[in-house]
């Protein structure tokens, strides 16, 4: 799964449904922002895609947190808005980052293994 990356030019509708199809899909989602306007964008787009999915039964609930980005060697704060239906189980999953870090650790293990 991939992180849904908003920029100030993104059309809303566009981002909503991809909300919307990662939520249907996967029932959890990732958005992240960098600067107001895109964070103001992001915002928008989950308010619209909560309406997408009435008609599925999901109810979204949206926790915000900082995260650190590397961009072109330049390290930014960006906003990343996880995205959870109401009423599953809403622990926390671990971030794409931590689970790149987890299948690079399975497949040393795996090399280390068939030594």
């Amino acid at each position: 799964m991939t992180i849904i990356k908003v920029s100030a030019n993104s059309r809303t509708a566009a981002v909503a449904g991809a909300i919307a199809g990662v939520m249907r899909e996967y029932r959890y989602a990732e958005v992240q922002s960098i600067g107001a306007g895109a964070v103001n964008q992001s915002v928008k787009a989950l308010i619209l895609a909560k309406g997408y999915l009435v008609n599925d039964g999901i109810d979204l609930i949206c926790v915000p947190e900082f995260v650190e980005v590397d961009i072109d060697g330049k390290i930014r704060t960006a906003i990343r808005i996880v995205v959870t239906p109401r009423g599953e189980d809403t622990a926390p999953k671990p971030s794409v980052e931590e689970r790149v870090t987890e299948v690079e650790k399975a497949e040393e293990k795996e090399e280390e293994e068939s030594s």
